[in-house]
């Protein structure tokens, strides 16, 4: 429960001047003023200081512990609570508190070792709930679970294992039961806002944040929240933008919200500074460990983003979909079936799940799964199911553009690898081949060459080279094959391509002969078959001379 927002009075007495005019006395804050307006900052320096100075009191550490573990500064709670249990008086709620300070520090065998210790309570009931969770023991996750009262705190507990475990409808039901009969906790609405988030409703999650936001503006919470829904539905800058105020609050007053806002930075800069900020996240942000691996498969590092993921028991359709994509990397990169096939299993527990399969992420993992299996028309239907969400979306157009392609409709495969805007993605290979073959397809063969003659001289050139040889023949269009065996067999001087190099020529010839194919074609034919040292050559000149005289045209130069 959020504590009040405003300023408490502070007493003190007050003067009166001489013209009957009152005058403010000087006071210290008070530790209940510090604490109603949540300067936690403030309340630790005040109790160190009463600790200085010999004027505190048998709650002073109390009062600093549970500051501290509200800042979010979790180390100090922990060792202000340890310091507590050496005491011989120490009261034995403090062993819950010090199990709620390992919790949040990850040491989840430690708090619940000092949860036990203590009396049972509701609030040890809690944590011993969410330790459950953690380790993953089902029965006695179960056990807590039916020790829960209808009480506030133990039903946002409840709310709160709801939405860990991805049933946020049912914890948006608790919030809004909660609403009901606290309806000056506007917290709940925050609470409902990440549900919403979490089910992709990002102008509902705005709306539920709306009025709240409007009274915190300080809050960590809800503005980070807010930045987030703006990120989905507007843009990284626009995320940004909405955390710069913030940004400069927790510079100077606030431990706890700095490494969700770190994480969050990295995220809605598109990945800027990931190898700097997340490594040290990893066991802080549930998420961070996630996005350090989609930073790497980003960025091609697909072994590295794999050793992230590998030893990961995914639970979330999130965590299944990024294990899946990982495996599928992996086994193209390592031509290992058995991670592809793995990664099939995963994609299709996804797609078709009836949690997922009318999402847009379900028939991502439908049309994935299809993909692995060369089932292009079945992956067209999902393709064509999403097709509107995703118009301008460069990777949707390409895999889009993939399936038409081998579906052999190519108008279209080309018109989807056009929309293209990623240099990135444009300057792949896989990109490049296929343009190529649709250009070839769709009879422009020229250009087919134009992306060939961009290359630099590489191996992946070679191939592109070889895709253009011999699409072109097949497609009958010989002039463009022959230009294309010319270069392989310069490159590469081996029979096969002076095979397809003198079969090419011949092509041209007859396309002449047929008047399917220009004249002027033929002067380029020659200058190709002058520089072959092949016997057959001379063969296939002559019969270009002997039409050439025959048809009283011009000869070509020699």
């Amino acid at each position: 429960m959020n504590l009040s927002r405003l300023k408490a009075e502070t007493s003190g007495s007050k003067l009166t001047d001489a013209k009957g005019k009152e005058k403010a006395k000087d006071v210290l804050p008070t530790l209940e003023g510090l604490l109603s307006i949540r300067d936690y900052t403030g309340a630790i320096t005040l109790l160190k200081f009463q600790k200085s100075t010999g004027t505190a009191d048998i709650g002073t550490g109390l009062w600093l512990a549970y500051a501290a573990f509200h800042n979010g500064d979790y180390e100090t709670a922990r060792k202000e609570y340890e310091n507590m249990t050496k005491v011989e008086s120490c009261h034995p709620d403090v062993w819950s508190n010090l199990g709620c300070c390992y919790f949040m520090l990850g040491m989840y065998d430690e708090a619940k070792s000092a949860a036990e210790k203590g009396p049972r309570s509701r609030l040890q009931n809690r944590l011993l709930f969410h330790l459950a969770e953690k380790s993953g023991d089902h029965d006695t996750l179960m056990t807590h679970h039916q020790n829960l009262q209808n009480v506030l705190e133990d039903q946002l507990s409840l709310a709160a294992m709801n939405y860990l475990r991805t049933h946020y409808h049912a914890a948006i039901d608790i919030y809004k039961k909660l609403s009901q009969d606290n309806r000056d906790m506007l917290a709940l609405n925050v609470y409902s806002a990440m549900c919403y988030h979490k089910l992709d409703y990002y102008d509902v999650s705005q709306e539920m944040l709306a009025t709240y936001v409007q009274m915190h503006p300080d809050s960590i919470m809800a503005t980070n929240l807010k930045a987030c829904n703006n990120y989905r539905l507007y843009s990284g800058k626009a995320a940004e933008a909405e955390l710069k105020q913030l940004m400069d609050q927790l510079s100077s007053n606030y431990v706890f919200g700095q490494e969700i806002i770190k994480h969050n930075l990295v995220i809605f800069r598109s990945g800027d500074g990931a190898l700097q900020v997340l490594p040290g996240l990893i066991g802080i942000i549930p998420e961070a460990k996630l996005n350090l691996a989609i930073y790497h498969l980003k960025h091609s590092n697909v072994d590295e983003g794999y050793a992230l993921l590998k030893d990961m028991a995914p639970t979330i359709p999130l965590e299944y979909i990024l294990k899946a994509v990982a495996l599928t990397l992996v086994g193209q990169e390592h031509n290992s079936s058995e991670h592809l096939k793995l990664a099939q299993q995963y994609f299709q527990l996804v797609g078709s799940s009836v949690s997922e399969c009318d999402t847009i992420p379900g028939r991502q993992c439908m049309i994935s799964y299809l993909f692995l299996r060369e089932e292009y028309e079945n992956a067209m239907v999902y393709l064509n199911s999403i097709k509107g969400f995703f118009f301008n979306e460069d990777t949707f157009n390409f895999n889009f553009g993939q399936a038409k392609a081998m579906l052999g409709q190519y108008a279209e495969a080309q018109e989807a690898f056009l929309q293209i805007a990623s240099e990135t993605l444009k300057n792949n290979y896989l990109y490049i081949s296929w343009l190529a073959r649709c250009y070839i397809m769709n009879r422009k063969p020229e250009k087919a060459w134009e992306l060939y003659m961009k290359m630099e001289t590489t191996a992946e050139s070679f191939n592109l080279l070889q895709l253009i040889a011999n699409d072109c023949y097949r497609m009958g269009q010989f002039l463009h094959a022959a230009q294309a065996f010319d270069l392989l067999e310069r490159l590469d001087p081996c029979p096969e391509y002076w095979d397809g190099k003198k079969g090419a020529c011949i092509g041209v010839l007859q396309l002449v002969i047929a008047g399917q194919e220009p004249q002027h074609s033929l002067t380029e034919i020659v200058q190709l078959l002058q520089r072959t040292q092949q016997p057959q050559a001379e063969l296939i000149l002559k019969a270009i001379s002997k039409w050439v005289r025959d048809t009283r045209m011009l000869s070509p130069q020699r």
